[in-house]
Protein backbone atom coordinates (compact mmCIF):
# COMPACT_ATOMS: atom_id res chain seq x y z
CA UNK A 1 0.00 0.00 0.00
CA UNK A 2 1.58 3.60 -1.27
CA UNK A 3 1.12 6.60 0.88
CA UNK A 4 -1.53 8.85 0.59
CA UNK A 5 -4.32 5.54 -0.06
CA UNK A 6 -6.42 4.95 2.42
CA UNK A 7 -7.00 2.04 4.17
CA UNK A 8 -10.67 0.06 3.01
CA UNK A 9 -10.61 -3.06 4.82
CA UNK A 10 -13.62 -4.59 3.75
CA UNK A 11 -15.12 -2.94 0.12
CA UNK A 12 -18.14 -0.95 0.07
CA UNK A 13 -19.60 -3.67 -1.76
CA UNK A 14 -19.18 -6.60 0.77
CA UNK A 15 -22.23 -4.83 2.85
CA UNK A 16 -24.63 -6.62 0.46
CA UNK A 17 -24.05 -9.62 1.60
CA UNK A 18 -24.29 -8.89 5.29
CA UNK A 19 -28.18 -10.03 5.77
CA UNK A 20 -27.79 -13.17 3.85
CA UNK A 21 -26.93 -16.76 5.58
CA UNK A 22 -24.56 -19.12 4.51
CA UNK A 23 -26.54 -21.90 2.07
CA UNK A 24 -29.25 -19.04 1.01
CA UNK A 25 -29.98 -19.29 -2.92
CA UNK A 26 -28.89 -15.72 -4.48
CA UNK A 27 -28.20 -14.48 -7.82
CA UNK A 28 -24.92 -12.28 -8.71
CA UNK A 29 -24.49 -10.45 -11.89
CA UNK A 30 -21.63 -9.67 -13.74
CA UNK A 31 -21.46 -7.94 -17.00
CA UNK A 32 -22.06 -11.28 -19.14
CA UNK A 33 -24.77 -13.14 -17.13
CA UNK A 34 -25.70 -13.74 -13.93
CA UNK A 35 -24.69 -16.99 -11.06
CA UNK A 36 -27.73 -18.82 -8.79
CA UNK A 37 -26.67 -20.49 -6.44
CA UNK A 38 -25.99 -21.21 -2.66
CA UNK A 39 -24.19 -18.46 -0.57
CA UNK A 40 -20.96 -19.87 0.61
CA UNK A 41 -18.88 -16.76 1.89
CA UNK A 42 -17.17 -14.13 1.13
CA UNK A 43 -13.14 -14.99 1.16
CA UNK A 44 -10.08 -12.63 -0.37
CA UNK A 45 -12.47 -10.58 -2.54
CA UNK A 46 -14.27 -13.32 -3.63
CA UNK A 47 -17.85 -14.34 -3.21
CA UNK A 48 -18.69 -17.99 -3.03
CA UNK A 49 -21.16 -19.83 -4.61
CA UNK A 50 -22.10 -23.35 -4.04
CA UNK A 51 -23.52 -25.49 -6.58
CA UNK A 52 -23.75 -22.36 -9.14
CA UNK A 53 -25.17 -22.03 -12.60
CA UNK A 54 -24.10 -19.42 -15.12
CA UNK A 55 -26.94 -17.74 -16.75
CA UNK A 56 -27.38 -15.31 -19.95
CA UNK A 57 -28.86 -11.91 -19.23
CA UNK A 58 -32.24 -13.25 -20.94
CA UNK A 59 -32.21 -15.83 -18.18
CA UNK A 60 -31.50 -19.54 -20.17
CA UNK A 61 -28.78 -21.67 -18.57
CA UNK A 62 -25.01 -21.42 -20.18
CA UNK A 63 -23.50 -24.15 -18.73
CA UNK A 64 -24.12 -27.19 -16.25
CA UNK A 65 -23.84 -27.09 -12.22
CA UNK A 66 -20.63 -26.71 -10.86
CA UNK A 67 -19.41 -27.22 -7.10
CA UNK A 68 -17.95 -24.31 -6.14
CA UNK A 69 -17.62 -20.65 -7.88
CA UNK A 70 -15.44 -17.85 -7.08
CA UNK A 71 -17.06 -14.58 -8.22
CA UNK A 72 -14.54 -11.34 -8.11
CA UNK A 73 -16.29 -8.74 -5.46
CA UNK A 74 -15.56 -6.18 -8.19
CA UNK A 75 -17.33 -7.74 -11.08
CA UNK A 76 -20.38 -7.67 -9.43
CA UNK A 77 -23.30 -5.78 -10.40
CA UNK A 78 -26.11 -7.19 -8.28
CA UNK A 79 -27.17 -9.24 -5.82
CA UNK A 80 -30.85 -10.51 -5.10
CA UNK A 81 -32.15 -13.50 -3.32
Amino acid sequence: MGFGVPFLPVPPLVGLFDTYPIGATLRLGMDAGFWIGQFGGIQDGVALLTNARLHSNIGTPIDGFRPVVRIPIRSITFVSQ
